[in-house]
């Protein structure tokens, strides 16, 4: 439904239809978020918005654009300031087709000279005549292109102290050229005016009403009155100026921030009003680029083991290992940042053990709820939905630098892991490291130059001779579009099979580990291949792999 078939409908409905001015995008949505039935384009908070007094100053295409603007943020009707029209009926003509065609549910004109002054301020409020301003009514219905916009003559005969009789004799005129509603205006401090008014009022049209000056009148008063509409036309930029002046001021005065934090929001709350979350879901659908689509899971669900972590144990009571802090960012945040780098944003990451602690923007999270029980492929799988295209799978409890990420998305291979062969000097000595044995040897030393050479994997596991082992798996593999859909299908068979008898390493599927499942590949005459680094990641299991990564990442 158009805005302002919406509009019309509200008119038609019982009750009074509440609507709140504003100035820009962020204002309007403001008022729909809080359950308002439109927005007010209010010429006085554009004018204010420019720092520039409401009389005529601006152009009609600055309030345009602003009246655009907001009805591009919300979904509910936007009823716009138009001041006199903006000239004479050509004008008004002109401004009617322009309104209609940005969507604009309908327009409000008053019976003032132009150029008029803020019904405010005293002094110079020179009501046009009758017949000029019916004139503009005419012009204004006969330019609209659809039945449902709607014209409202604002009357401000009470604003310019001519009384109640002409109030009346010009409302039945403009009735009469065809305007939709009524808004009758007032300045005085109580709302009697305003109830006098609408008691002689025959309710030839629908009644609106701007109670600024008389603040005390209630819904339910303005209900008994038979007034339609109400616009608290410029209260929220009245808010808007006393709250951005206390924060202001504390701050000039403290020199601080964390002072004034009860009084703004989080950053979290402008990104979700900007559509920041819906850009990144709608990215995810439609935005393309040269290079093939690469979807990242991190399983994070796992609680401390007690033979890997003992020394981190008092850190990991109240959080998971991805959520250590490394000089002011958790290791989470790292990798998160780290994969934006290589450009990709599809992230997933699948909680378990003390999930709260986990809450880095800019990830989709899936729970294990069997995390306690079940293993790590497990919660790999709790992400499945995100397994249709090539997907990169990182263990969370490394750190790794983005150049390694651009060397894994170059490789053409449907199964492929990254390995280490320094792991015999590695300072995780006290943990089973996952080891990995290749059909070829890998270079040694610690400059060495591969390219892009893989070796074929032949086994991989925690229970193989060091003295055997080419190299240590990092927990990071990069599956093709192929190899994904032939790993869920492999693993969706093993689940039937080995629910109850050992699965390679692990005592039955849902104890397995990744290293199981691809072994089983392996084994099922799948080719995985191992893509050889000697830098560029560490994995934290220890004290001391924790006291050196935070020494050495700024």
């Amino acid at each position: 439904m158009i805005k302002s078939k919406k509009l019309r409908e509200l008119f038609k409905k019982d009750g009074v239809i509440k609507i709140v001015g504003a100035h820009d995008g962020i204002t309007a949505k403001l008022v729909e978020l809080n359950g308002f039935d439109g927005v007010w384009a209010s010429g006085l908070e554009v004018s204010t918005s420019y720092a520039v007094p409401d009389a005529n100053i601006l152009t009609m295409t600055q309030y345009l654009q602003a009246a655009s603007v907001m009805n591009d943020a919300v979904s509910i009707p936007v009823v716009a300031d138009c001041d006199t029209g903006y000239g004479n009926s050509n004008n008004v003509m002109f401004m009617v087709k322009k309104y209609e065609t940005a969507g604009i549910a309908a327009v409000t004109i008053e019976d003032k000279l132009f150029p008029k002054v803020n019904s405010y301020i005293p002094g110079r409020q020179e009501l046009a005549p009758i017949a000029e301003f019916v004139g503009k009514i005419l012009a204004a219905k006969n330019a609209q292109a659809t039945e449902d916009f709607m014209v409202i003559a604002r009357v401000e005969a009470l604003i310019a102290g001519w009384g109640q009789e002409e109030a009346l004799k010009r409302a039945h005129a403009y009735v009469q050229a065809g305007a939709d509603a009524i808004l009758i205006h007032s300045k005085a401090s109580t709302p009697d005016e305003i109830a006098r008014f609408a008691k002689a009022w025959d309710f030839s049209a629908p009644l609106v009403i701007v109670p600024t000056a008389y603040p005390m009148i209630s819904l339910e008063e303005v209900e008994e009155l038979g007034v339609k509409m109400v616009i608290y036309a410029n209260h929220g930029l009245r808010a808007e100026i006393k709250a951005i002046n206390e924060v202001l001021s504390q701050i000039r005065e403290e020199g601080r921030l964390d002072r004034i934090n009860d009084k703004i929001v989080p950053m979290s709350e402008v990104f979700e009003l900007q559509g920041m979350t819906q850009m990144k879901e709608t990215e995810k659908i439609f935005l393309r680029s040269g290079e093939e689509e690469v979807k990242v899971i991190i399983p994070a669900a796992g609680a401390p083991s007690a033979h890997n972590q003992t020394s981190l144990e008092p850190l990991l009571q109240d959080r998971p290992l991805a959520a250590l802090d490394i000089n002011g960012k958790s290791i989470l945040q790292r990798n998160i940042e780290t994969l934006n780098k290589s450009k990709l944003y599809d992230i997933s990451v699948v909680r378990g053990y003390k999930k709260a602690a986990l809450g880095v923007e800019g990830v989709t999270y899936f729970d294990n709820p069997k995390h306690q029980s079940e293993h790590i492929l497990s919660s790999i799988f709790c992400a499945e939905e995100k397994m249709d295209c090539k997907t990169l799978i990182i263990y969370s409890d490394i750190l790794f630098e983005n150049w390694l990420i651009e060397r894994l998305k170059s490789v053409n291979s449907d199964f492929v892991i990254v390995v280490d062969n320094s792991f015999k000097r590695s300072l995780n000595r006290n943990k089973k490291l996952d080891l990995v044995v290749t059909k070829e040897s890998l270079v040694l030393g610690d400059r060495v130059l591969t390219y892009e050479h893989l070796y074929e994997v032949e086994k991989i596991g925690k229970t193989l001779p060091e003295e055997t082992a080419s190299a240590e798996f990092i927990g990071v593999a990069m599956f093709s579009k192929k190899g994904v859909e032939i790993f869920k299908k492999v693993y969706h068979d093993a689940l039937r099979e080995y629910k109850n008898k050992p699965f390679h390493e692990a005592e039955n599927i849902f104890q397995a580990s990744l290293e199981d499942l691809l072994q089983h590949l392996i084994e099922l005459g799948y080719k995985v291949e191992a893509l050889q680094v000697n830098s560029g990641w560490m994995e934290i299991h220890t004290f001391e792999n924790y006291k050196f990564a935070c020494s050495i990442v700024r």
